[in-house]
C-alpha cells in the first residue's frame, strides 16, 4: 500500500501544483482566473466576497495540498484536502452547467476551454485519486523498495499529466466545424 500512497501523493500535488504554477504564472493568467472566479463562482458567495479574494483564498487552498502532501505524517490532510476541494471545483462546475454558464474555468491558468463534462470528470478523477491515497495511507506499512518508489512516482507523474492536459486530449476528440459553410468547397475544381 505505501506505493498507492506515493503515487497518489505525487499525482494529486502535481496537479494542485500545476493549477496554482498555470494561475500564477503572470498577471494575465491570474486575472483571467479572477475573473472566472466572479462568473462561475456561487451566487451567494461573489455577492459577498470580492473575485479576487475569493479566488485568492483558492489558489492558496490548493498551494497548500503539495505542502501537505510532501511529508508523510501530514499526507492524509493533503489527501483530505485535495477531496474537498475536488467535490467543491465539480459542484461549481454542476452548477454553472446547470445555469448554462460555459465560461473558461482558467483551471491551470490560460486553457480558453469553457466548462463541461470533462471538468467533472477531471474533479472526479482527482477524488477519487485523492480517496484512494487517503484510504492506502491507513492501510500503509513497512518500507518501500527503490525500484517500487520508482514505479510510483512515475505512475503519479503520469496520472497527473493525463489530468492536467486532459482539455488539450479532450480537444483533440472534437469535430472540426469550417469558419463558413462554403469552406468544404473552397479550391475545389468544379
Amino acid at each position: 500500500m505505501g506505493y498507492v500512497v506515493l503515487g497518489c501523493r505525487c499525482a494529486v500535488g502535481l496537479v494542485f501544483l500545476a493549477s496554482v504554477v498555470g494561475k500564477l504564472r503572470g498577471r494575465k493568467p491570474y486575472a483571467a482566473f479572477v475573473a472566472a472566479v466572479g462568473r462561475l463562482g456561487p451566487e451567494w458567495v461573489v455577492s459577498r466576497v470580492p473575485a479576487g479574494v475569493v479566488a485568492g483564498g483558492v489558489i492558496a487552498a490548493e498551494a497548500a495540498v503539495p505542502l501537505l502532501l510532501v511529508p508523510p505524517g501530514t499526507a492524509w490532510a493533503g489527501f483530505v484536502s485535495a477531496g474537498l476541494l475536488a467535490c467543491a471545483f465539480a459542484a461549481v462546475v454542476l452548477a454553472a452547467l446547470r445555469r448554462g454558464d460555459r465560461a473558461p474555468c482558467r483551471c491551470f491558468g490560460g486553457s480558453d476551454r469553457p466548462v463541461g463534462g470533462a471538468h467533472l470528470v477531471r474533479n472526479g478523477v482527482l477524488a477519487a485519486a485523492a480517496g484512494l491515497g487517503l484510504a492506502a495511507d491507513a492501510a500503509a506499512a513497512g518500507p518501500l523498495e527503490p525500484a517500487g518508489v520508482a514505479v510510483a512516482v512515475v505512475a503519479g507523474a503520469v496520472v497527473a499529466l493525463a489530468v492536467v492536459t486532459a482539455d488539450d486530449v479532450a480537444d483533440l476528440f472534437r469535430p472540426v466545424v469550417p469558419a463558413d459553410a462554403d469552406h468544404a468547397t473552397k479550391g475545389a475544381v468544379r
